[in-house]
């Protein structure tokens, strides 16, 4: 089981999503602790080295954790999502290894991976997204 964090930002219907160099497929920003990091450690510093932005810790909420087929792994290779929601400082742009950064709706559901898809279809029903089917 791959055991990774996820940041979900939602504005105005739409998710924010980040696409790595090389990449085609869209994910939840987010990654995996670093030896002896909590939860809110490793998302600080996750959305800070991918998004560039500041979280405000005490604002840092669980929102689910989502597992599902990991992206472009082998048959029976699972990712665990355990997900946040949080406010941020700063200006939310690109970095490291991170090539782009979008607002997504549900209609942009087929180019992101398989736990985000669950992710999505729990953001549908909890009314967050606007568009799509």
């Amino acid at each position: 089981m791959i055991d990774k964090l996820a940041y979900i930002l939602s504005r105005d219907g739409k998710v924010l999503l980040t696409r790595s160099h090389g990449k085609t497929t869209w994910y939840i920003p987010g990654g995996k602790r670093e030896p002896g990091e909590t939860d809110h450690q490793a998302l600080i510093r996750e959305v800070r080295e991918e998004l560039s932005v500041e979280l405000v810790p005490e604002t840092i909420r669980p929102y689910g954790v989502f597992r599902a087929q990991a992206h472009g792994k082998e048959p029976g290779q699972m990712v665990q999502m355990t997900c946040y929601t949080a406010d941020y400082q700063g200006e939310l742009h690109p970095a490291s290894e991170i090539a782009e950064i979008r607002w997504l709706t549900y209609a942009d559901r087929a180019i992101v991976s398989p736990v985000d898809c669950l992710i999505f279809d729990d953001l549908k029903a909890k009314g967050l997204f606007t568009g799509g089917k």
